[in-house]
């Protein structure tokens, strides 16, 4: 059985879209994507695929307006976010508060949620005083934001003098992490306590896991197999060689047991920020393997 597939082409696939590593008794049909971000947004209007890479914020907010897919817990991205807000200079982030912060792209966006879920947890801002600004629509068309959630207007740019700061990835050379000692925050905060943020996980159609009581299991095993590889091989990015020196654990751990509280906390932000109207149970949102 053919199953249309999109995932972004990295290091800890690759042994599945070269064919070196393939789900029993099914074949990944890759499509490719680019962005990988637009398979986001056609998965969540369109039923686009049968698998596909999915933003994990993009995906609760799907599942709450009731689109027919779910999560395996299979990781494919993740990042140390203390850098995703930008600003002139660097300050406090309290400073923050009651100012205009631009956001990429749209305000459920995976990466902003844990920026503003730390400026919030980490440092006490409070994210309902500030207004935010986003660049883009959101992925899921049904969703509506909080009142503190305004687009761009026409002819307005994110690296206008009119933001105070920026949350997500803006290229500029203007631009540093307001939080001063970002990185080794990021590091603290992984060492003390685990806090290694999940960004993108896979979905599949409901109507295939249902047919095919075996097709979790089988992709959840290709996918940790091909993961595998990567660990085990001496090419590791610098993101998870540090993670690894940090944790000396495997630097993406797929399965829902070793992430559990690490998307709790992705939930609790995500509710927190507005993006979510109830608290899902974690393990409804993940097939079962």
């Amino acid at each position: 059985m053919q199953l249309k597939t999109v995932t972004r082409t990295s290091p800890w696939n690759a042994a599945l879209k070269d064919g070196r590593v393939e789900p029993r008794g099914y074949t990944l049909a890759f499509e490719e994507v680019e962005p990988v971000t637009r398979a986001f947004r056609l998965m969540s209007r369109e039923l686009a695929y049968d698998v596909t890479e999915m933003a994990a914020t993009t995906y609760f907010v799907a599942r709450e307006h009731g689109k027919p897919f779910t999560a395996l817990p299979v990781f494919l991205t993740r990042g140390l976010h203390h850098r995703a807000v930008l600003s002139r200079r660097p300050g406090d982030p309290r400073e923050l508060e009651g100012e205009r912060v631009g956001v990429n792209r749209g305000y459920t966006v995976t990466t902003g949620v844990w920026a503003r879920g730390i400026l919030a947890t980490e440092y006490g801002v409070d994210l309902d005083s500030i207004t935010w600004v986003r660049s883009d629509a959101e992925h899921v068309a049904e969703y509506e934001p909080p009142a503190n959630v305004e687009d761009l207007s026409p002819g307005e740019d994110l690296l206008d003098g009119d933001f105070r700061a920026v949350v997500g990835d803006v290229k500029s050379p203007d631009l540093v992490p307001l939080i001063a000692d970002a990185e080794a925050a990021a590091e603290r905060a992984l060492a003390e306590r685990g806090l290694w943020p999940v960004n993108h996980l896979v979905v599949v159609k409901d109507e295939l896991l249902t047919g095919h009581p075996d097709l979790a299991g089988a992709l959840f095993e290709a996918f940790e197999r091909a993961k595998d590889l990567y660990v085990a091989s001496d090419e590791l990015t610098p993101l998870h060689r540090r993670v690894h020196e940090i944790t000396g654990a495997d630097p993406l751990p797929y399965g829902l047991e070793a992430n559990r509280a690490v998307v709790e906390e992705l939930i609790d932000h995500a509710v927190a920020q507005k993006i979510l109207k109830r608290r899902p149970a974690v393990d409804e949102l993940f097939a079962a393997l």
